[in-house]
């Protein structure tokens, strides 16, 4: 077979990827419509519009992951329908005024948002089964008086047992408590909720669900149980969800979103002096250390606080490990 000889015709030219070049404007979106996210469910987010129209819709790149939570007040386009299988697009996330963070990894100090916009931040916490954690209820009320969101203590079952002592030191701070049990009346729970938006937190197993059908009949939320063995709940919500307290969805009455039920709520993303000033009576005891006080040392004004006299006093004791707690993870 001869050689044959080759010439530029024989050289393949790649086509370019695209054929029209890229515009360095970005669209306006002046069409969109605003909404409000009641879940995130991989990868799709549910919305609901000001005229209580529900719209699935998926998050625009360029915005990243995770940038949209429950509580987000959010700009839709693309099919707004509403209809069976449509799915409209979320190009915009309107400024917050809070946010409920939690630090997923003390070490690594990753900060995971849970839900966006809160007027009221619910602390549920049971009376027994499973126990009352003074802990977990001093990392939530540092997480809502950092971002300005009223914190209000919840106490269920208290036909099984009464409301824990501890409690009585956060009524030093304002906190309302609020206390059910099987059949109570829940006429001053409704009224607290009303034109709010409420967020649900605690334990699994101490009574979210159960508390959230009935303010809300229409909410039909599964209920868990507590495991006997453990003394912990089974989690029956794993996913962030926002609720209509009325069954019409374009009325303004408020909303509760409900959790799943939480076990750590890490604060590392929080500065130490933050977590202490979180607290009004603690601050002002502080104001007496010495310059430059870790509040471990044997001389510190809390230590002081805790043992008036040189007698322990349990409660403040209990408060001040737990503020300790928090503090831990801040030390080298």
């Amino acid at each position: 077979m001869a050689k044959r000889d080759f010439d530029e015709s024989d050289v393949r030219i790649r086509p370019s990827k695209s054929t029209r070049p890229r515009s360095k404007d970005r669209p306006t979106h002046d069409q969109a419509i605003g909404a409000l996210v009641t879940t995130v469910d991989r990868g799709r987010t549910t919305c609901i519009t000001d005229y209580g129209v529900i719209i699935v819709a998926m998050t625009a790149r360029e915005l990243g992951p995770k940038s949209v939570v429950v509580g987000d007040r959010v700009s839709l386009v693309g099919d707004i329908s509403g209809k069976g299988g449509s799915l409209a697009r979320i190009v915009a996330v309107q400024e917050r005024r809070n946010s409920l963070s939690r630090t997923v990894d003390d070490i690594a100090k990753v900060e995971r948002t849970i839900v966006a916009n809160i007027d009221q931040l619910i602390i549920v916490v049971a009376a027994a089964n499973p126990e009352p954690r003074q802990g977990l209820i001093d990392r939530f009320l540092v997480s809502a008086f950092s971002e300005r969101i009223r914190p209000i203590i919840l106490v269920t079952k208290t036909d099984l047992s009464f409301p824990p002592l501890f409690l009585d030191e956060y009524r030093v701070l304002d906190i309302e408590i609020f206390s059910t049990q099987q059949g109570s009346d829940l006429t001053l729970i409704r009224e607290m909720l009303h034109a709010k938006t409420s967020v649900l937190v605690g334990h699994s197993g101490v009574g979210k669900s159960t508390l959230l059908n009935a303010l809300v009949p229409h909410a039909q939320r599964v209920i868990g149980e507590v495991n006997e063995v453990t003394g912990r709940g089974r989690h029956t919500s794993s996913n962030a969800i926002a609720i209509p307290l009325s069954s019409h969805l374009a009325l303004s009455d408020g909303w509760v979103i409900d959790t799943p039920g939480i076990r750590a709520f890490g604060l590392a993303h929080i500065d130490p002096e933050r977590i202490v000033a979180s607290f009004a009576d603690l601050s002002e005891i502080i104001q007496e250390c010495m310059p430059n006080c870790s509040h471990f040392e044997e001389g510190c004004a809390l230590t002081r606080w805790a043992s008036p006299d040189g007698v322990a006093n349990p409660a403040r004791q209990a408060r001040i490990q737990s503020l300790h707690s928090m503090l831990d993870m801040k030390r080298d």
